[in-house]
């Protein structure tokens, strides 16, 4: 998609300080940390928001999921516990409308977040 940012982290055109990559995601410190680790593991193909989602999507997500957990440990947050969050859609505060799943801890966490 050309007006996406995260499109464009991935294309280069923006630079981004990435943590982790492979042929299918990319993962990058987050530019407005709500935690000492805030990092967004996406896909390098784009989908819009998890309504968008097929059953062939499955392998994609299970991969971001299992790279939030292996970026949390290599953080040293696994343990004491972290946050993997999708926001789906404006109501539920996503702003870049391509799919990312936050990691967020270091920090204590509330619930409700908010």
């Amino acid at each position: 998609m050309p007006d996406c940012l995260f499109c464009k982290i991935i294309a280069r055109e923006i630079p981004a300080s990435i943590v982790y990559e492979d042929d299918r995601v990319i993962a990058f410190n987050d530019i407005n940390p709500q935690g000492p680790t805030h990092v967004l593991v996406v896909p390098k193909r784009h989908i819009a928001t998890l309504n968008d989602l097929s059953t062939a999507d499955d392998g994609i997500v299970g991969e971001m999921v299992r790279r939030a957990a292996a970026i949390a440990s290599e953080r040293g947050i696994a343990t004491g516990g972290f946050r993997a969050v999708f926001n789906t859609n404006r109501d539920a505060g996503q702003t870049v409308f391509h799919i990312h799943l936050h990691v967020i801890g270091g920090r204590p966490l509330a619930w409700p977040p908010g």
